[in-house]
Protein backbone atom coordinates (compact mmCIF):
# COMPACT_ATOMS: atom_id res chain seq x y z
CA UNK A 1 0.00 0.00 0.00
CA UNK A 2 2.80 2.39 0.96
CA UNK A 3 4.76 1.57 -2.22
CA UNK A 4 1.62 2.13 -4.32
CA UNK A 5 1.12 5.55 -2.72
CA UNK A 6 4.73 6.59 -3.33
CA UNK A 7 4.70 5.33 -6.92
CA UNK A 8 1.38 7.00 -7.70
CA UNK A 9 2.65 10.26 -6.17
CA UNK A 10 5.75 10.47 -8.34
CA UNK A 11 3.86 9.29 -11.43
CA UNK A 12 1.33 12.08 -10.87
CA UNK A 13 4.18 14.53 -10.25
CA UNK A 14 5.93 13.61 -13.52
CA UNK A 15 2.66 13.70 -15.48
CA UNK A 16 1.76 17.08 -13.99
CA UNK A 17 5.21 18.55 -14.69
CA UNK A 18 5.15 17.53 -18.35
CA UNK A 19 1.57 18.70 -18.67
CA UNK A 20 2.45 22.08 -17.18
CA UNK A 21 5.55 22.41 -19.35
CA UNK A 22 3.96 21.71 -22.73
CA UNK A 23 0.26 22.27 -22.13
CA UNK A 24 -0.77 18.65 -22.72
CA UNK A 25 -2.96 16.58 -20.40
CA UNK A 26 -1.23 14.29 -17.92
CA UNK A 27 -2.99 11.15 -19.15
CA UNK A 28 -0.57 10.58 -22.05
CA UNK A 29 2.26 10.29 -19.50
CA UNK A 30 0.35 8.80 -16.57
CA UNK A 31 -1.10 5.79 -18.41
CA UNK A 32 2.20 4.42 -19.85
CA UNK A 33 3.90 4.90 -16.46
CA UNK A 34 1.12 3.10 -14.56
CA UNK A 35 1.27 0.19 -17.01
CA UNK A 36 5.09 -0.03 -16.93
CA UNK A 37 5.81 0.71 -13.25
CA UNK A 38 2.71 -0.46 -11.39
CA UNK A 39 2.11 -3.40 -13.77
CA UNK A 40 -1.63 -2.76 -13.95
CA UNK A 41 -3.76 -3.64 -16.96
CA UNK A 42 -4.32 -1.15 -19.78
CA UNK A 43 -8.03 -1.00 -18.93
CA UNK A 44 -7.38 -0.12 -15.29
CA UNK A 45 -4.76 2.46 -16.28
CA UNK A 46 -7.27 4.24 -18.53
CA UNK A 47 -10.03 4.23 -15.90
CA UNK A 48 -7.78 5.33 -13.03
CA UNK A 49 -6.19 8.07 -15.14
CA UNK A 50 -9.53 9.54 -16.19
CA UNK A 51 -10.81 9.46 -12.59
CA UNK A 52 -7.71 11.33 -11.36
CA UNK A 53 -7.91 13.87 -14.19
CA UNK A 54 -11.47 14.85 -13.20
CA UNK A 55 -10.21 16.17 -9.86
CA UNK A 56 -7.32 18.05 -11.42
CA UNK A 57 -9.64 19.35 -14.16
CA UNK A 58 -11.67 21.11 -11.49
CA UNK A 59 -8.54 22.88 -10.23
CA UNK A 60 -7.51 23.85 -13.75
CA UNK A 61 -10.96 25.14 -14.69
CA UNK A 62 -11.10 27.31 -11.56
CA UNK A 63 -7.62 28.68 -12.25
CA UNK A 64 -8.45 29.58 -15.85
CA UNK A 65 -11.86 30.92 -14.79
CA UNK A 66 -10.30 33.33 -12.30
CA UNK A 67 -8.29 34.79 -15.17
CA UNK A 68 -11.36 35.09 -17.40
CA UNK A 69 -10.15 32.37 -19.78
CA UNK A 70 -13.28 30.20 -19.82
CA UNK A 71 -16.28 30.39 -22.15
CA UNK A 72 -18.87 28.91 -19.77
CA UNK A 73 -21.70 28.75 -22.34
CA UNK A 74 -19.47 26.98 -24.89
CA UNK A 75 -18.33 24.54 -22.17
CA UNK A 76 -21.94 23.63 -21.37
CA UNK A 77 -22.77 23.09 -25.04
CA UNK A 78 -19.68 20.91 -25.51
CA UNK A 79 -20.65 18.90 -22.43
CA UNK A 80 -24.15 18.17 -23.77
CA UNK A 81 -22.78 15.59 -26.23
CA UNK A 82 -19.51 14.81 -24.41
CA UNK A 83 -21.25 13.39 -21.32
CA UNK A 84 -23.00 10.80 -23.48
CA UNK A 85 -20.08 9.80 -25.68
CA UNK A 86 -17.65 9.63 -22.71
CA UNK A 87 -19.78 6.79 -21.32
CA UNK A 88 -19.84 5.10 -24.72
CA UNK A 89 -16.05 5.49 -25.04
CA UNK A 90 -15.46 3.95 -21.61
CA UNK A 91 -17.66 0.96 -22.44
CA UNK A 92 -16.00 0.57 -25.84
CA UNK A 93 -12.54 0.52 -24.22
CA UNK A 94 -13.74 -2.09 -21.73
CA UNK A 95 -15.01 -4.29 -24.58
CA UNK A 96 -11.64 -4.35 -26.37
CA UNK A 97 -9.03 -7.03 -25.70
CA UNK A 98 -6.03 -5.53 -23.93
CA UNK A 99 -3.73 -5.87 -26.95
CA UNK A 100 -6.19 -3.93 -29.13
CA UNK A 101 -6.60 -1.20 -26.51
CA UNK A 102 -2.82 -0.87 -26.25
CA UNK A 103 -2.50 -0.50 -30.02
CA UNK A 104 -5.30 2.07 -30.10
CA UNK A 105 -3.60 4.01 -27.30
CA UNK A 106 -0.29 3.86 -29.19
CA UNK A 107 -1.93 5.39 -32.28
CA UNK A 108 -3.52 8.07 -30.11
CA UNK A 109 -0.15 8.94 -28.53
CA UNK A 110 1.39 9.49 -31.96
CA UNK A 111 -1.58 11.68 -32.95
CA UNK A 112 -1.17 13.70 -29.74
CA UNK A 113 2.56 14.12 -30.41
CA UNK A 114 1.90 15.44 -33.92
CA UNK A 115 -0.62 17.95 -32.52
CA UNK A 116 2.03 19.01 -30.01
CA UNK A 117 4.66 19.56 -32.73
CA UNK A 118 2.22 21.51 -34.93
CA UNK A 119 0.85 23.57 -32.02
CA UNK A 120 2.70 26.84 -32.87
CA UNK A 121 1.56 26.67 -36.49
CA UNK A 122 -2.09 25.79 -35.91
CA UNK A 123 -3.02 29.26 -34.69
CA UNK A 124 -1.72 30.77 -37.95
CA UNK A 125 -4.00 28.70 -40.16
CA UNK A 126 -7.24 30.01 -41.61
CA UNK A 127 -10.03 30.45 -39.08
CA UNK A 128 -13.69 29.98 -39.87
CA UNK A 129 -16.08 32.62 -38.60
CA UNK A 130 -19.02 30.71 -37.18
CA UNK A 131 -21.82 32.18 -35.10
CA UNK A 132 -25.33 31.43 -33.94
CA UNK A 133 -26.76 27.99 -34.70
CA UNK A 134 -23.69 26.98 -36.76
CA UNK A 135 -21.43 27.60 -33.77
CA UNK A 136 -23.73 25.56 -31.49
CA UNK A 137 -23.79 22.63 -33.95
CA UNK A 138 -19.99 22.79 -34.27
CA UNK A 139 -19.54 22.73 -30.49
CA UNK A 140 -21.89 19.75 -30.21
CA UNK A 141 -19.86 17.82 -32.79
CA UNK A 142 -16.55 18.69 -31.11
CA UNK A 143 -17.96 17.49 -27.78
CA UNK A 144 -19.13 14.29 -29.49
CA UNK A 145 -15.62 13.25 -30.55
CA UNK A 146 -13.75 14.65 -27.53
CA UNK A 147 -16.06 12.89 -25.07
CA UNK A 148 -15.66 9.53 -26.79
CA UNK A 149 -11.86 9.79 -26.86
CA UNK A 150 -11.76 10.91 -23.22
CA UNK A 151 -13.80 7.91 -22.11
CA UNK A 152 -11.91 5.46 -24.29
CA UNK A 153 -8.35 6.72 -23.83
CA UNK A 154 -8.54 7.88 -20.20
CA UNK A 155 -7.44 11.40 -21.08
CA UNK A 156 -9.04 14.79 -20.60
CA UNK A 157 -10.17 15.34 -24.19
CA UNK A 158 -8.22 18.57 -24.64
CA UNK A 159 -5.96 16.95 -27.26
CA UNK A 160 -8.92 17.06 -29.65
CA UNK A 161 -11.01 19.86 -28.18
CA UNK A 162 -8.38 22.61 -27.89
CA UNK A 163 -7.11 22.47 -31.52
CA UNK A 164 -10.71 22.29 -32.75
CA UNK A 165 -11.71 25.39 -30.77
CA UNK A 166 -8.62 27.29 -31.94
CA UNK A 167 -8.86 26.32 -35.63
CA UNK A 168 -12.61 26.21 -36.23
CA UNK A 169 -14.00 28.77 -33.79
CA UNK A 170 -11.06 31.19 -33.64
CA UNK A 171 -10.58 30.84 -29.85
CA UNK A 172 -7.36 32.01 -28.26
CA UNK A 173 -5.13 29.26 -26.86
CA UNK A 174 -5.79 30.10 -23.20
CA UNK A 175 -9.55 30.38 -23.48
CA UNK A 176 -9.64 27.17 -25.55
CA UNK A 177 -7.76 25.31 -22.82
CA UNK A 178 -9.91 26.79 -20.04
CA UNK A 179 -13.14 25.98 -21.88
CA UNK A 180 -11.93 22.44 -22.56
CA UNK A 181 -11.05 21.91 -18.89
CA UNK A 182 -14.46 23.04 -17.68
CA UNK A 183 -16.29 20.88 -20.23
CA UNK A 184 -14.33 17.78 -19.33
CA UNK A 185 -15.21 18.00 -15.63
CA UNK A 186 -18.78 16.69 -16.14
CA UNK A 187 -17.91 14.65 -19.24
CA UNK A 188 -14.82 13.12 -17.60
CA UNK A 189 -16.83 12.41 -14.46
CA UNK A 190 -19.37 10.40 -16.48
CA UNK A 191 -16.61 8.44 -18.21
CA UNK A 192 -14.76 7.90 -14.92
CA UNK A 193 -17.93 6.71 -13.17
CA UNK A 194 -18.54 4.24 -16.01
CA UNK A 195 -14.99 2.93 -15.65
CA UNK A 196 -15.54 2.68 -11.89
CA UNK A 197 -18.69 0.58 -12.36
CA UNK A 198 -16.79 -1.65 -14.80
CA UNK A 199 -14.03 -2.20 -12.21
CA UNK A 200 -11.39 -0.21 -14.09
CA UNK A 201 -10.48 2.27 -11.31
CA UNK A 202 -7.86 1.44 -8.66
CA UNK A 203 -9.01 3.68 -5.82
CA UNK A 204 -5.89 3.46 -3.64
CA UNK A 205 -3.82 5.08 -6.40
CA UNK A 206 -6.03 8.16 -6.67
CA UNK A 207 -4.78 10.21 -3.65
CA UNK A 208 -1.16 10.05 -4.81
CA UNK A 209 -1.99 10.71 -8.46
CA UNK A 210 -4.23 13.69 -7.74
CA UNK A 211 -1.80 15.37 -5.33
CA UNK A 212 1.13 14.63 -7.64
CA UNK A 213 -0.57 16.09 -10.72
CA UNK A 214 -1.67 19.27 -8.94
CA UNK A 215 1.81 19.91 -7.51
CA UNK A 216 3.53 18.84 -10.74
CA UNK A 217 1.37 21.09 -12.91
CA UNK A 218 2.22 24.08 -10.71
CA UNK A 219 5.95 23.28 -10.92
CA UNK A 220 5.87 22.61 -14.67
CA UNK A 221 3.95 25.79 -15.43
CA UNK A 222 6.54 27.86 -13.59
CA UNK A 223 9.53 26.10 -15.19
CA UNK A 224 7.97 26.61 -18.64
CA UNK A 225 8.46 30.37 -18.33
CA UNK A 226 12.19 29.93 -17.77
CA UNK A 227 12.91 27.42 -20.56
CA UNK A 228 12.48 27.26 -24.32
CA UNK A 229 8.98 25.93 -24.98
CA UNK A 230 9.88 24.89 -28.55
CA UNK A 231 12.71 22.57 -27.44
CA UNK A 232 10.65 21.11 -24.60
CA UNK A 233 7.72 20.49 -26.91
CA UNK A 234 9.81 18.63 -29.50
CA UNK A 235 11.66 16.52 -26.89
CA UNK A 236 8.38 15.58 -25.22
CA UNK A 237 6.75 14.82 -28.59
CA UNK A 238 9.61 12.48 -29.53
CA UNK A 239 9.24 10.65 -26.19
CA UNK A 240 5.49 10.27 -26.78
CA UNK A 241 6.04 8.99 -30.35
CA UNK A 242 8.58 6.44 -29.09
CA UNK A 243 6.13 5.31 -26.41
CA UNK A 244 3.30 5.20 -28.96
CA UNK A 245 5.30 2.99 -31.31
CA UNK A 246 5.98 0.58 -28.44
CA UNK A 247 2.25 0.36 -27.71
CA UNK A 248 1.48 -0.08 -31.42
CA UNK A 249 3.84 -3.07 -31.54
CA UNK A 250 1.89 -4.91 -28.82
CA UNK A 251 1.69 -8.51 -30.08
CA UNK A 252 -1.60 -10.25 -30.62
CA UNK A 253 -1.89 -13.20 -28.18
Amino acid sequence: MKNHLLHSLWIGLVAGCFGGLVGLGGGVVMIPLMVAVLKISQHKAHGTSLFALVFTGVTGAITYGMKGSVDVIASLILAVTAIFTARVGAKFAHSLPEWKLKRAFGAFLIFAALILILKPYLANLYHFELAGILKIITLLFIGLFAGFLAGMMGIGGGTVMVPALVLILNYGQHIAQGTSLLCMVPAGAVGAYTHLKLGNVIKNLLPGLVVGIIVGTYIGSNIAHALSEANLRIIFALIIIWTGIRFLKTPKP
